[in-house]
């Protein structure tokens, strides 16, 4: 009789292992995946919104591939004053997840570069003020500098669409999303922006 409990309670324990496996691996459908952006469980209390260029896909399959890290993330937007904080670096998760705040000019576009990274995805957020943000697949820009690891960032030529980045909304960049922020916005000399950089699983 014993045996046969504990012969069940294995039989349980890999189920529920097996679950947990599958949850963490589960191929995300557009529509579920949108559907879990907007249900908002992953808010962790902050109301800002992702952009509507997020890929709400990719979005959903790094959340729960490390919820812990992610958590972290949306628990520091919500309980941290970006209106008051001054600029520099900020610890939120190790080397697994960092904040970065400036306050500066923007540029002029052909001074802002197309960009990607491999090891980090951008969160990028306007704090104050507004900037135009390019963004455009992997796929359909062409390499000027390749990928180096010490830089985590490859540069690129592309003809992408183009967002106005305004308080409220921030935007996702995933590694096959190759991007060109800080791009003036007439009338907005100054900019002050968060980005942290969130370790791709």
């Amino acid at each position: 009789m014993k045996n046969l409990k504990f012969i069940i309670l294995i039989i349980i324990t890999a189920l529920i292992g097996s679950g947990a496996a599958a949850q963490t691996t589960t191929e995300w459908s557009s529509k579920q995946a949108q559907q879990w952006v907007k249900k908002g469980g992953w808010r962790n209390g902050t109301k800002l919104n992702p952009h509507q260029s997020t890929n709400n896909i990719e979005f959903a399959r790094q959340y729960h591939a490390d919820k812990a890290m992610w958590d972290k993330v949306f628990t520091y937007l919500s309980n941290t004053r970006l209106d008051t904080i001054a600029t520099g670096k900020y610890p939120i998760d190790g080397e697994n997840a960092f904040a970065s705040i400036t306050e500066g000019p923007s540029k002029e576009l052909d001074k802002a570069g197309w960009e990607s990274h491999r090891k980090y995805i951008d969160l990028q957020y306007v704090i104050k003020g507004k900037e135009k943000i390019g963004v455009v697949p992997i796929h359909k820009a062409t390499v000027t500098n390749p990928y180096t690891d010490a830089r985590d960032a490859a540069n690129y030529t592309a003809e992408g669409e183009y967002y106005i980045a305004s308080p409220g909304t921030f935007f996702l960049f995933f590694p096959a999303d190759v991007h060109r922020p800080n791009i003036k916005v007439d009338g907005f000399d100054v900019v002050k922006k968060l980005v942290i950089k969130i370790k791709v699983n």
